[in-house]
């Protein structure tokens, strides 16, 4: 594994990405500077712990209230406190504005890019803007909520599922030693959902558009979105379907900072599909990621098993519409989908098996994610586990199924994987350990001494394995 090195040597460097504009340039280069020290970890679980969820609950707790400040109580779930309450009834009237302004928005948005009568460019991007504003705004009016984050406000709102409840979905899963009880959960559907495209508009990188499809999982059942940015003037580009982490939801907040756009320079059609319970997908009364914790661990099990099937269908439609190579990849969460949606391609008809994959800040072992993450802490103890019956051995019987438990249906060459030495969400042992066991070779595995939230940072500044990925993905396509 190289060690914060900038990367192997290039036998051909890929084409050199366009600048960004001014403002996104500076935005990258404080975060690339400022926030890829280590420190920046400790202080992001701090703030997740004392700010982020806590607010989140109570955002999420006004989306079920709509106004009535009693109702909001109840929804948190947290005690009344009466003298607050004219300050949470300007509060919620506030969120509400906001809500309104950002649905009425969505619905126009989804007329423009979906509708049936075509609308100019112009139009497309003034809505487009106005649908990032507004569900920016939307999102942000968690800081009306401030002055009720206190120890009493749960983090998450737990509903956590029975061994019997899970049982009565996926105790099929479990199936023999090979795994063969899993198979009907990760099937590639057949036949495949249709998937609507919609008109695009010009970006920086070349063209960005939307998919939409219904999602194949009987447990989801909802409409599934992806975003697409596709470079310009390149003919069968090479496609990555890229999965976000947990609670992130790009297309929903301005300014974060993330990879995609590096990858869409460095001239990939990237493929983001919104993750079950995110942005569009969230569920009322909830904030988005919430319920992959929060119904342990059923949340968990319907939230990987379901996004492997979409992948499969995002695979199809990969294939039918470009001769490139196609591979997965993710940060985080949509890591850990994107290991785990390879390991069951190999039951998949051949032309939806990856070609490649691109792994960052992940791990090998999700139950320890679960279980004992530094991430899982800030949910859940032991003890709410522990109530609804389950036992650590009980628990990993399902998570284990979570995880690969095969040699990979692809050379180890095409895997590229990043990890962070002080990572304590995603274990970093764990995740050196499965490279290990797939043989990927010294050259494509990238450590640097950051944890899980640095790592992101640093990639910033340090592209070099987003460009050995290049690399690897040129070499696929000219073979």
């Amino acid at each position: 594994m190289q060690d914060d090195a900038a990367g192997p040597k290039m036998t051909e460097a890929p084409a050199a990405p366009q600048p960004y504009p001014l403002d996104e340039r500076a935005l990258r280069a404080v975060a690339g500077t400022a926030l890829s020290n280590p420190f920046f970890d400790g202080a992001a679980l701090f703030a997740l712990r004392h700010w982020f969820f806590p607010v989140s609950r109570l955002w999420a707790a006004a989306r079920e209230a709509h106004g009535d400040p009693q109702r909001f109580y109840d929804a948190v779930p947290m005690p009344p406190r009466f003298e607050d309450r004219g300050r949470l009834t300007k509060a919620l009237a506030a969120f509400e504005q906001a809500r309104a302004a950002a649905n009425a928005i969505e619905a126009e948005w989804d007329r423009v890019f979906f509708g049936p009568k075509d609308v100019n460019e112009s139009e497309r991007q003034a809505v487009e803007a106005a649908r990032r504003s507004l569900r920016h705004a939307y999102n942000a009016t968690r800081r009306h909520f401030r002055f009720l984050v206190n120890r009493q406000v749960p983090r998450v709102k737990l509903a956590i599922a029975t061994p019997a409840e899970v049982e009565a979905v996926y105790a099929a899963a479990l199936g023999d030693g090979v795994r063969d009880g899993i198979v009907a959960f990760t099937a590639a559907p057949d036949p495949a959902p249709d998937v609507e495209v919609s008109r695009a508009i010009i970006s920086p990188t070349g063209r960005d558009f939307w998919l939409r499809f219904k999602s194949p999982s009987a447990r989801l059942g909802d409409m599934v979105y992806a975003r697409v940015h596709e470079p310009a003037g390149v003919a069968n580009p090479p496609t990555i379907i890229f999965g976000h982490g947990i609670c992130v939801e790009f297309d929903h907040w301005r300014g974060l900072i993330d990879e995609c756009h590096a990858l869409a320079r460095l001239g990939f059609r990237v493929i983001r599909p919104e993750a079950p319970w995110h942005g569009r997908r969230n569920r009322p009364g909830q904030f988005g990621g919430e319920n992959i914790i929060a119904s342990f661990p059923l949340g968990t099990l319907d939230t990987l098993f379901g996004a492997v099937q979409e992948w499969a269908v995002l695979a199809a439609w990969a294939r039918a519409t470009s001769k490139g190579p196609m591979a997965f990849g993710g940060s985080s969460l949509g890591a850990m989908t994107s290991q785990f949606a390879a390991d069951r391609a190999a039951d998949w008809p051949a032309p939806l098996r990856p070609d490649a994959l691109l792994l960052l800040t992940h791990t090998g072992d999700l139950s320890d994610v679960v279980l004992k993450g530094a991430l899982a802490e800030l949910w859940m103890s032991p003890a709410d586990v522990k109530a609804k019956g389950w036992t650590e051995d009980t628990a990993r019987d399902y998570l284990s199924l979570l995880q690969p438990a095969r040699p990979l249906s692809l050379p180890a060459s095409r895997i590229v994987s990043v990890l962070g030495r002080r990572d304590a969400v995603l274990p970093f042992e764990s995740g050196r350990q499965l490279v290990e066991s797939w043989c990927v070779p010294e050259h494509n595995c990238f450590v640097f001494d950051r944890g899980h939230f640095s790592v992101p940072m640093t990639l910033v500044r340090n592209d070099a394995p987003l460009k050995r990925f290049a690399e690897v993905m040129a070499a696929i396509q000219s073979a």
